[in-house]
């Protein structure tokens, strides 16, 4: 295999898929029509704005806000990162540390993101480190649970034969335990890159004067609905491309699976 097939074999490709540009088209069509027949139906025109007024609004949107907030998905997603696999390893190591760290984790989990907003709202009084706690109380734990159980799937015969050649601690990891989970942390980073768009946006509701998520409540505000669609439209672009970002990693680190 040439290099360049061995390249495009990897590396995803960058075409539009047709059926995707033919679903796009369609539901474009579908909705001009719909906001142009929304009188006739008992709808207010304001609710379904036409395509051309989500451009202008689109045209409108402020680059600050994008950035604001892609930096702050991007900062928390890092910390959850380290602090999840950094724990996950520790609980691997420590049976006993396990036991009394797994309930709480489950636990944290199972607690709804408003909750953590509004007990980050009681307990801090800055903004950006509200919204980095809850990211990180959200993210963190994914990040924990995904590569611990990755690591308890390695295989106990290569666990024996790895121990059998006296490594340290750090050598284990290192040269058995992390590239055997490094297909499972790509996947909990494409599942926390999702988590952590819809979280931020939440969160950046209360209280913070800048991100996409204060120009949605100022939208609302406004009763401009137009505004609203022109912003999701963007958090649905942050996250193809980082997602986009992510694949395009994974598949330069895991070109060996092919």
């Amino acid at each position: 295999m040439s290099q360049e097939e061995l390249r495009e074999s990897v590396v995803p490709s960058l075409n539009f898929p047709r059926q995707t540009f033919v679903s796009l088209l369609v539901f474009a069509v579908c909705w001009e029509a719909l906001s142009h027949l929304a009188p006739y139906l008992g709808i207010p025109p304001f609710a379904i704005p036409s395509l051309v007024k989500i451009a202008q609004s689109i045209a409108t949107i402020t680059p600050i806000d994008v950035v604001v907030t892609l930096a702050r998905v991007i900062g928390a997603l890092i910390a959850s990162f380290v602090l999840g696999v950094a724990l996950a390893m520790a609980m691997y190591r420590s049976e006993a540390l396990d036991n009394y760290l797994h309930p709480m984790i489950r636990i944290l989990m199972a607690v709804p993101v408003v909750s953590w907003i509004l007990f980050a709202v009681l307990w801090f009084p800055g903004v950006e480190f509200r919204i980095g706690f809850v990211l990180v109380v959200v993210c963190g734990p994914v990040f924990l649970v995904d590569s611990l159980d990755a690591m308890r799937g390695v295989p106990r015969e290569l666990r024996s034969m790895m121990r059998s050649f006296r490594p340290t601690t750090l050598q284990y990891f290192r040269k058995l335990i992390l590239p055997a989970i490094v297909p499972t942390l790509f996947t909990s980073w494409k599942v926390n890159i999702s988590l952590a768009i819809r979280v931020v946006t939440i969160a950046e509701l209360v209280g913070a004067v800048t991100g996409i998520g204060h120009q949605l409540s100022v939208a609302e505000e406004l009763f401009s609905v137009s505004d609203v669609f022109a912003w999701t439209i963007v958090l649905v672009a942050l996250l193809f491309l980082l997602e986009a970002l992510v694949a395009r990693v994974e598949a330069r680190l895991l070109r060996w699976r092919t």
